[in-house]
């Protein structure tokens, strides 16, 4: 038997190597256009982010030594063209010589794959503009990323894959953006409530997530420096496209063979509608297992699954490909996400009767160190019981949980199967009734009346209206709810009617549905527990007038709003700006952001952050994304890398430096690249465009000034009796002695201003350099910062400089005291010798994981 594969990766590579072991005298050939076969293109994120070092890494196996291992002949650089299925012959192109090759075969395996859809837009091939499909793909990315110093990126796509690189990009210090025309992240992978959450948590871990946006082109002449979107323009030097993928099938159009928008239709050996010719992989349309209806689900577990029952087929087992259950999990932030099955709306498409229950659960014996949580979906068929589908959140396995249901899935179990499952436990590892058991049982009560629930679904459409709200937390959480001690129910609840409508809230769900219990012994016929409590859903009482509680307090103070003192509940809220910089479209956001969330004012403060006035408090969050939605960001408090100042170098006549680009690169590099660390107080930087120190960079814990060092030709000077070059010094340190012009370089404060002035060009020629002043402040306890005695030349280390001085202010100072407190009690010699050596960089990983300064001194 000849058989010919086109594509050699995950499909092409599995199907060929079972075939050759189940029949040793088959002529296998597999034909690929790339040179590499059998990658790890599910590990190409994890490369960019570092967390796999070396390229070598991705490649599973190389055409050679997979040829030794199966016995199949590769040929690499070979791509088909075309197919005539009536004289099995297949045309390729050979992509060294440009020849024209054939391929005959008795049985033929389509699985070419897919390739990233690349959106048409302006733009689209300008470097820095990556797409994220092979191994090259990824050793582009993390190489641009380290030679051009990228700080900023968008990924274009908010699925798995573009996820996935935005995480990587941040572990690599990058400031990232994620876009997507779709209405939420991970679409038809997630049920909107769920993919809000995801998206919550993204943007709490510093990722900016803006969905319902379309890329409309990339912006840079010879690189990219900014992506044009229908939300505004986001500069960045780096664009990954992961929006979606498209089938490699062009090549068998007008072939005969049935297709559906690309993907190839297969029954359920695999066989397409052509005699001998099957198809497997992403390029192949096959079944959801539990509708039976058609489903193309891309993944690389589904195609190694279909590449080995194909070959079992194709030499004569009984065997058929059941369908896929779109199965996925994908690593984020601190956060997990699995899924499996139908969601809630394709459940309901598919005609089921669906109920669905949110349930928040401990993943481990709550006493055992590291022990998370589940939030956890599931989805039944309400008079069947059987289960539809699972989602999962959480930062340990939820892959296990996953796992669980897919076996029920596969086996199609009702709910009812899981009761008293025997599954493994151990304190390390799970809790005495499993996780996903757990889940099932508060399903079922639901389905069987013991529990009467609202989903975070209802409740954030606003099922929950007209109910009053009864907080049963172990402690009052929800202002303005009136807050229920579990323990001390031992009847009627006073001034609450038996009739009345009452949404029961607390933690997690347990504790409302166990009031529930006990509120229906006394008679209470109406009241509904919130699955998930305030742990999932951000749960609010209308118009109300209560206290807002401390902790909320601190808490919205770490996002940049401040209490407004003459008032109850408002709060006035930092937008962070570039230094003061801000475009016209940011500009009239920030406007539109105050008319709509605050009193319609906005103010400067005077770190240059714009503040809206008068924010209620149930205000912040929507007021916050809405900023984001713009690319705009809230914050500028607490014990860490303030946002930077600087004076306006770019149009000042004494302005020796670009101020505006410096000090733009330490906002990117220490306050975005820094805002997760953690120091004993605020730390401020400016950057002085000059000696004039308008800015007051020495009034700040780090300063930097722009120098111009005058360099003097001693052999050009006359010995004038009226020199220009003194007449032109403005602190008078440029004197004539002997005859010659002198200039105290320990004195000099290089401003620049003496360079051109001789008219026999004694000093024509200078050093551009940067001045660095440590351990100012300014306020009620006002000191100087002083200089340390190099200038450096060199912007980049000058900016090394600014790190060392914060990593040791980290390392070294005491919770509570500001920097220059930290430089007086070390000492500024010791400060300034260790400032000028690399220690503390290469400490540097070691001092950002040490947990300290977990309450700094910074009270705004």
């Amino acid at each position: 038997m000849n058989v010919l594969v086109i594509g050699g990766v995950a499909a092409g590579t599995k199907t060929a190597a079972k075939l050759k072991r189940q029949d040793q005298s088959a002529e296998i050939t597999i034909i690929t256009k790339d040179k590499d076969i059998s990658y790890a293109g599910c590990g190409l994120p994890y490369y960019v982010g570092g967390v796999i070092e070396e390229k070598e890494e991705l490649i599973v196996n190389t055409p050679q030594k997979y040829s030794a291992l199966t016995g199949v002949k590769v040929l690499t650089g070979i791509e088909a063209v075309g197919l005539d299925s009536d004289k099995k012959v297949v045309r390729a192109k050979n992509l060294s010589t440009d020849a024209e090759e054939t391929y005959t075969y008795d049985k033929l395996i389509i699985a070419t794959g897919a390739s990233p859809a690349i959106i048409p837009i302006d733009g689209i091939s300008l470097p820095g503009v990556f797409k994220m499909r092979t191994p090259n793909d990824a050793i582009g990315v993390r190489d641009y990323a380290e030679t051009n110093h990228v700080r900023k990126a968008v990924v274009v796509g908010a699925g798995f894959i573009g996820l996935e690189v935005a995480e990587n990009l941040k572990l690599r210090g990058i400031q990232v953006t994620v876009i997507d025309f779709a209405s939420q992240i991970l679409p038809n992978i997630l049920d909107p409530e769920m993919a809000a959450y995801g998206k919550k948590h993204l943007l709490k871990e510093g990722i900016r997530v803006i969905t319902g946006t379309k890329a409309e082109a990339v912006l840079g002449e010879g690189k990219v420096t900014g992506l044009k979107t229908s939300a505004g323009t986001f500069p960045c030097e780096m664009v990954i496209m992961a929006a979606g993928i498209r089938p490699n099938t062009a090549f068998l159009q007008d072939t005969g063979i049935e297709m559906f928008k690309g993907t190839i239709l297969t029954d359920g050996h695999m066989q397409t509608n052509l005699p001998d010719v099957y198809a497997a992989g992403d390029c192949a349309m096959v079944t959801n297992r539990i509708t039976g209806s058609r489903q193309w689900s891309p993944m690389g577990s589904s195609a190694n699954m279909e590449g080995r029952t194909l070959a079992q087929i194709m030499t004569g087992d009984e065997k058929e490909y059941k369908g896929v259950l779109g199965t996925g999990v994908v690593k984020l932030p601190n956060l997990n996400c699995g899924r499996t099955g139908l969601t809630e709306e394709q459940a309901k498409a598919a005609g089921y009767d669906v109920i669905t229950a949110l349930s928040v659960t401990d993943d481990k014996a709550h006493y055992y160190p590291d022990a998370a949580y589940f939030i956890t979906k599931l989805i039944a068929d309400k008079t069947t019981h059987k289960l539809l589908g699972v989602q999962v959140f959480g930062p340990g396995a939820v892959d296990k949980m996953v796992d669980v249901a897919v076996v029920g899935l596969n086996m199609g179990a009702v709910l009812e199967d899981y009761e008293n499952a025997d599954f493994a436990y151990a304190p390390p590892f799970s809790t005495a009734i499993h996780p996903f058991v757990q889940a099932v049982y508060i399903l079922l009560n639901k389905i069987n009346g013991d529990m009467v629930s609202m989903t975070p679904a209802e409740y954030a459409e606003g099922k929950a209206e007209g109910y009053t709200v009864l907080d049963v937390g172990l402690t009052p959480a929800i202002r303005g709810a009136q807050y229920i001690n579990l323990g001390a129910v031992k009847g009627e609840l006073e001034g609450i009617g038996k009739d009345e409508k009452l949404l029961l809230v607390c933690t997690k769900g347990k504790r409302a549905y166990f009031l529930q219990n006990r509120l229906r012994h006394f008679g209470y016929s109406n009241t509904v527990a919130l699955e998930g409590g305030v742990f999932f859903s951000d749960v609010k009482v209308k118009n109300t007038q209560t206290e807002i509680p401390a902790d909320e307090v601190t808490r919205v103070k770490g996002l940049g709003f401040l209490r407004d003192k003459t008032t109850a509940d408002k709060f006035n809220g930092r937008v962070i700006t570039r230094n003061g910089k801000i475009t016209a479209d940011e500009t009239r956001t920030i406007a539109e952001a105050a008319e709509l969330y605050g009193s319609g004012e906005v103010t400067m403060t005077s770190r240059l952050t714009m503040e809206i006035q008068g924010v209620p408090f149930d205000n912040i969050e929507p007021l916050r994304e809405y900023l984001m939605q713009a690319g705009l960001e809230t914050g500028g408090t607490g014990s860490k890398v303030r946002p930077v100042v600087s004076c306006k170098g770019t149009t000042c006549q004494y302005g020796l430096t670009d101020t505006f680009a410096l000090s733009e690169e330490i906002h990117e590099r220490f306050y975005h690249g820094y805002s997760s660390v953690k120091l004993p107080h605020k730390f401020k930087i400016a950057v002085g465009g000059c000696p004039n120190n308008c800015v007051k960079p020495d009034l700040n814990d780090i300063g930097i000034i722009g120098q111009r060092i005058p360099q003097v030709d001693l052999e050009k000077c006359k010995g004038c009796k009226v020199c220009q070059v003194t007449e032109s010094c403005p602190i008078g340190i440029a004197k004539m002695e002997d005859g010659k012009i002198v200039i105290d370089d320990d004195a000099c404060n290089h401003c620049g201003r003496c360079i051109g002035k001789c008219p026999f060009s004694v000093v024509e020629d200078y050093t551009d350099g940067y001045r660095i002043y440590i351990g100012g402040r300014w306020g009620k306890k006002a000191s100087q910062g002083r200089y340390l005695d190099k200038v450096f030349t060199d912007k980049e280390e000058a900016l090394d400089t600014i790190e060392k001085a914060i990593l040791l202010f980290r390392e070294q100072g005491n919770t509570g005291e500001r920097f220059g407190d930290t430089i007086a009690r070390l000492g500024f010699e010791n400060v300034q010798e260790q400032l000028l050596k690399d220690d503390l960089l290469s400490r540097k990983t070691e001092n950002l994981a040490a947990q300290k300064h977990l309450k700094g001194g910074a009270t705004c």
